[in-house]
Order: C-alpha cells, then structure tokens, then sequence
C-alpha cells in the first residue's frame, strides 16, 4: 500500500520550527493570555496536526498567530492574528467569491473569504476585533476586512476595521474594493 502525503501536513522539522516560533511569542506577550501554560497549548496542538498546518500558514503569510483566549467550556485554545499590522501576504484582497467576479478589470490576486477557508481559519467579526485591540495597538497603519453582516453584503457592500487616534473605527466598503493597506485577520480554535 502506497503512502499518500497529505498536502496539509507539516514536516517534523517544519512542526519543530512552528512550534518553537508559537511558544517564544507565547511567552514574549504573556499579557495576551494570562494564568495559560505553554506545555498545555503544546500538547493540544501536538494531537491536532491539520490545526497546527494552519497556524503555519498564519505564520507564513504574516500573521503572527498566539493565543488570545482559552474556551474552558469547549476546552479550546484561539489563537488570532497579532501581528502589528495587517497580515503582509494577505493583503490587497477584495471580501468574498462574488466580489472578485462582480470586477470586470484589475482583478484583485484573491478575496478574504476564500483565503481563510484555504488556510482553514474564520476571519474576525467585529467583536473579535474589538477584543483584539483591548490587547494591544493593532492596525495603525493597515485595515483588515471583518466578517460581514448579511444585509450589508447583500447590498453590495463589506465593513472592515483599524485603529487611529487611539479608536478603533469600523468603516464599509463595496466589497469588491481593494487595497495594498487591506488585509484580514483570522482567528483559529485548537
């Protein structure tokens, strides 16, 4: 019988690399989840490895993925996206699938919602935005697409959030819209 390689699996040294990379910023922004172990969030991520190929690929597109919040209920970790600034590699995307076909003429590479469910993480609503931002100074620079409300999108239109002035501000868009300063979040449960 012939061994299939799965193409969501990481390498024992790509795991070893991840996993040393999640624990020093584990450590390095304790503030993010105090009173958590990092032992415990290993060992989680240790029996989840499609989990663990996802926040590889938060990290590679520049996403810089800790731990923010511990679901004792669900006995999940999540993680969400904390780097200072919009995830550099996924960036200039407009929302979803039928923004990106609605544009006739300098098609953005991708849209946000199918990046998400390719890397296999939830893109951040509002509120986990807001949660985010009470943990440090996120997006002064950049704006990252929020999971949008129905009606809106049915109207065309997307919202997406960044912080100014010391304010998180939450701003609409058409949703086929897109710019090199736009990216988003995700957040993953492990």
């Amino acid at each position: 019988m012939t061994h299939i390689s799965n193409e969501k699996e990481l390498s024992l040294e790509q795991r070893e690399e991840l996993l040393r990379s999640l624990k020093v910023r584990f450590e390095k922004n304790m503030d993010r989840h105090k009173g958590l172990e990092w032992a415990k969030v290993q060992a989680k991520l240790e029996t989840n490895p499609e989990k663990l190929w996802s926040l590889n690929e938060m990290e590679r597109t520049g996403g810089e993925p800790d731990v923010v919040v511990h679901d004792k209920k669900a006995g999940e970790y999540i993680f969400y996206d904390c780097s200072a600034e919009s995830p550099k590699g996924r960036r200039s995307v407009c929302y979803d699938p039928e923004a990106l076909e609605s544009r006739k003429q300098h098609k953005p590479q991708n849209n946000a919602i199918d990046m998400a469910a390719d890397i296999g993480i939830e893109i951040l609503t509002e509120e986990q935005y807001r949660e985010l931002q009470k943990l440090g100074n996120f997006d002064t620079k950049t704006s990252s697409w929020v999971k949008t409300p129905a009606n809106i999108r049915k109207l065309g239109g997307a919202i997406f959030c960044d912080r100014r002035f010391d304010t998180v501000f939450v701003y609409h868009n058409g949703a086929e819209s897109y710019y090199a300063g736009r990216g988003f979040r995700g957040s993953l449960r492990v």
